[in-house]
């Protein structure tokens, strides 16, 4: 399995360490106790989803047309090519179509940006897809992705398991900050950022948790 490290903000990404001005950082892993032979329990494992691609072309083309944001979608994006490419690398959490999608994008000189945005019901957080695409050729590229639409109650699970697995109450005086999957080909792994506070310099742990083998495949604390 290949995990790649993922850049979260203060609040909501995750960052593998930060300097401030004059402040001197540390970083450090986190221990973690070893994983079971066994698998996780039912209700962990059930919760964790299999992740899919629910839409069609036709369904992303349908959402570019019928964008609400300002400015719409450029017309030179909106063609069958291009919405059938963007629909083969969008990933939902368990395969099915958001709650509620929501389109957006401007053109410069050659590339196009555009946007989609899925918020799901029973989640407080939400998935970008961000793609780079050059009408000219159709080509589109997979720019930034986000992807927060996690089940509030999948979140819970996940938070549970990970202070089980990480030894020596590290995340005792800490709180669950933000929870966001991993598509495929890192799946199935959430990425956990622990905060002791919003102000720049507290106490900050990040996760990534395999809740399936029941495993911490990545920790690093800074300021603690």
């Amino acid at each position: 399995m290949r995990i790649r490290r993922v850049l979260l903000p203060v609040v909501v990404t995750l960052a593998a360490g930060c300097t401030t001005a004059g402040t001197q950082h540390s970083e450090a892993p986190i221990p973690s106790s070893p994983a079971p032979a066994t698998t996780a329990p039912p209700s962990t494992a059930a919760a964790v989803g299999d992740p899919g691609k629910p839409y069609t072309g036709l369904d992303v083309l349908a959402a570019m047309r019928a964008s609400r944001r300002p400015g719409g979608v450029p017309d030179p994006v909106e063609t069958d090519a291009i919405a059938t490419a963007i629909a083969d690398a969008i990933w939902t959490f368990d395969g099915q179509p958001w709650s509620d999608l929501s389109a957006g994008g401007s053109c410069g000189a050659a590339t196009c940006s555009i946007d989609f945005v899925g918020t799901r019901d029973g989640s407080s957080g939400e998935d970008v897809w961000s793609f780079e695409v050059a009408p000219a050729d159709g080509s589109v590229q997979v720019v930034r992705r986000e992807l927060g639409a996690v089940p509030d109650h999948v979140r819970d699970e996940l938070d549970t398991l990970a202070r089980s697995l990480v030894i020596g109450g590290q995340l005792d005086d800490l709180v669950l900050g933000s929870a966001t999957w991993l598509a495929p080909p890192d799946a199935p792994a959430f990425a956990l950022a622990y905060r002791s506070g919003n102000e720049e310099g507290s106490c900050a742990v990040d996760i990534v948790l395999d809740p399936v083998a029941r495993r911490v495949l990545d920790s690093r604390a800074s300021d603690c």
